[in-house]
């Protein structure tokens, strides 16, 4: 392709990502996904561990892959959900809330960095512009007839 398409930017650049908060993750014994999951659990009063996949954007079997991972770490543990019997919370253990500090002072070093070398008007431009996506997209507005008009 002649000219760098919106789509590979996105995808480029979140790839690049997700490898930095790898290799950081890597010498805290961990993975992305994992400290991903752990900022995405309650830590006070834990999470219903159908509203987690939703939360998280990823599907069941991935999900129940690192949730089943994360306890054999001893990072979480499943209690019976107290409002519905069928239901489990996914609570964080000592260690797990521990891994979480971790995974958000890692995710608080990027963005101070990030915010640190672009001005606070480019990256209100970034946002707009993330969210005009997002809006496309939910609406279903990207591949229709006249996709230019929404």
């Amino acid at each position: 392709m002649k000219e760098i398409t919106i789509d590979y930017v996105l995808r480029a650049t979140w790839q690049a990502v997700a490898r930095m908060y790898n290799e950081e993750a890597k010498g805290f014994g961990s993975t992305m996904a994992v400290g991903f999951t752990l900022l995405s659990i309650d830590p006070k009063i834990g999470t219903p561990s159908t509203a987690l996949g939703p939360k998280m954007g990823m599907e069941a079997t991935s999900l129940s892959r690192i949730l089943k991972s994360m306890e054999e770490k001893g990072l979480i543990e499943r209690k019976p959900n107290p409002d519905d019997g069928r239901g489990v919370l996914i609570h964080l253990t000592d260690f797990g809330l521990e891994k979480r500090m971790d995974s958000k002072d890692a995710v608080l070093n990027f963005n101070d960095t990030v915010r640190a070398n672009v001005t606070q008007e480019k990256l209100d431009c970034f946002f707009e512009v993330m969210e005009t996506i997002n809006t496309l997209i939910a609406k279903k507005s990207i591949f229709t007839k006249d996709s230019t008009t929404n």
